[in-house]
């Protein structure tokens, strides 16, 4: 560590030079090709975790997208993806030739979380645990391939789904009206018809609707530990010792083939536009060209799908619950993505501006007052969904007014070790043993796959929640622990 002429406090993390601003603020300078600066939000315990990965240089090259504006910024929770780092947010600016590109939302297109609370207290459900987490272990599939709760009766209806996301699913019986007002965009984003989704990405999401999937995607049963924000917790209808789901899952296969499908038509069509970037998997067009326009279209149907998956699942937990404990009642706190590109209006130097918004594993975090809120929250500010790792709190947060990044915050705690170093370091047996001896009862498709999640393989969520709160991005309101959990 060293300091700068003047005064400044510098740091090194893989090649890049980090110059601190505040203590929860680090700015890697323009240079080079780099159109804006990169911002780095992270508490300095974080910074070690970086060392040696590309997501700190996957941050320089984001910020020589065409168009982009303000700054290429990391959340707390940064680690490497696919082109953008997983916990990467960027805006391009639509007038000014700003270019969208399908590595700013990443392949899981609309992978979010939804949470839901139960009238019962978690005393009640933990005494019935086992029996409830084999409950949901039998309704909600899980794990590669297919296998989806909803069965679609054809074309047309995976159609409706494309176009209605959410809504289509409690159209069709899976939930009740009230879930939808407390969906993101309110379950669905407006599409015509998906006419940009391939037969290949429609076949692979047919007989998937309503599955968790694997990897990192779970359904928790947790119990709501701590309140911090009295009035806004009561606002979101959360109390201290309730029981609590929360489900994390995506678009599966249909989003996955639909990047896949951008990808290739982009690479293509860069040079047509002139477009020359120092990493292929930034493919990216503008935004307003056919191949963007075309993206989007074929993005905006993947997140409608990815909201009626979760939507699915969450009248599997419902059932679950009624099957169990004899009471169905679960309200919806919130569904939110942390996989997106959007057209929003943000103030940039001054004057209004039409920004393509890219989170890839960021989570947009509305403050109070804003006119995409669900009325009954406006008065507060947006629920924050935060799964920590498998054995760990999760966090609620609310919106903050500075929200310098496009109002967005972490996705997450972040991955600081790969699969194949936490699968060297312990067996799904005795990673399952020691969860239940701390209380957690884990079910599981594939057990052997099992370590790739365990809680060392990720930061610490704790500390992540207090860079969000110190940078301005967003402050907790409540904690969660896990009671259950339920992997592919």
């Amino acid at each position: 560590m060293t300091r700068t002429a003047g005064g400044k406090v510098t740091i090194e993390v893989s090649g890049l030079r980090l110059i601190r601003d505040t203590e929860f603020r680090w700015i890697i300078p323009q240079s080079g090709p780099m159109r804006v600066p990169g911002v780095v939000f992270a508490a300095e315990a974080l910074l070690p975790a970086l060392q040696g990965d590309q997501s700190l240089q996957q941050v320089v090259n984001v910020a020589t997208l065409p168009g982009i504006v303000r700054a290429s910024f990391a959340m707390p929770d940064i680690h490497w993806g696919y082109g953008f780092p997983i916990g990467g947010v960027a805006a391009t600016d639509v007038d000014a030739d700003g270019v969208v590109s399908p590595g700013g939302v990443g392949f899981d297109i609309s992978c979010g979380v939804r949470l839901l609370v139960s009238r019962l207290s978690a005393a009640e459900v933990r005494r019935r645990i086992p029996a409830l987490m084999e409950e949901l272990y039998r309704r909600v599939p899980a794990g590669h391939g297919g296998g989806g709760i909803w069965h679609l009766a054809g074309r047309r209806e995976l159609e409706r789904v494309l176009r209605e996301g959410a809504r289509a699913a409690v159209a069709a019986g899976f939930g009740v009206e009230e879930d939808i007002a407390r969906c993101e965009d309110h379950g669905a984003l407006t599409i015509e018809k998906p006419a940009e989704v391939s037969e290949r990405a429609l076949e692979r999401g047919r007989g998937q609707l309503g599955s968790l999937g694997s990897g990192n995607h779970f359904l928790e049963v947790q119990e709501v530990e701590r309140v911090f924000d009295v009035r806004v917790a009561r606002t979101f209808g959360l109390e201290e010792g309730q029981a609590a789901v929360m489900i994390h899952s995506g678009s599966r296969g249909l989003g996955h083939q639909v990047c896949s499908d951008h990808v290739g038509r982009m690479l293509k069509a860069m040079e047509r536009y002139g477009i020359r970037l120092p990493d292929r998997q930034l493919a990216s067009v503008p935004v307003r060209s056919p191949e963007g326009q075309a993206y989007l279209t074929a993005m905006t149907a993947a997140a409608n799908f990815g909201r009626a998956n979760r939507q699915v699942m969450s009248a599997a937990v419902r059932d679950a619950f009624e099957a169990v404990l004899g009471d169905r009642d679960l309200r919806l706190v919130y569904d939110v993505s942390h996989n997106l590109a959007k057209i929003e209006e943000h103030e940039i130097d001054g004057r209004r501006r039409t920004l393509c918004v890219h989170r890839k594993g960021a989570t947009r975090a509305l403050p109070a007052g804003h006119p995409d809120l669900p009325d009954e929250y406006r008065d507060v500010g947006q629920p924050v969904l935060v799964p920590g790792s498998m054995g760990t709190p999760s966090y609620v947060l609310v919106g903050e007014p500075a929200g310098e990044a496009f109002h967005s915050t972490c996705h997450g705690s972040g991955r600081v070790m790969s699969r194949h170093q936490a699968m060297k370091r312990d067996t799904g047996q005795a990673l399952t043993e020691r969860l239940r001896r701390q209380g957690i009862h884990v079910v599981a498709r594939a057990m052997r796959a099992l370590p790739e999640e365990m809680p060392e393989a990720y930061k610490d969520v704790d500390v992540v929640v207090a860079t969000c709160e110190g940078a301005g991005l967003s402050r907790p309101v409540a904690r969660l622990r896990p009671m259950g959990v339920l992997k592919g």
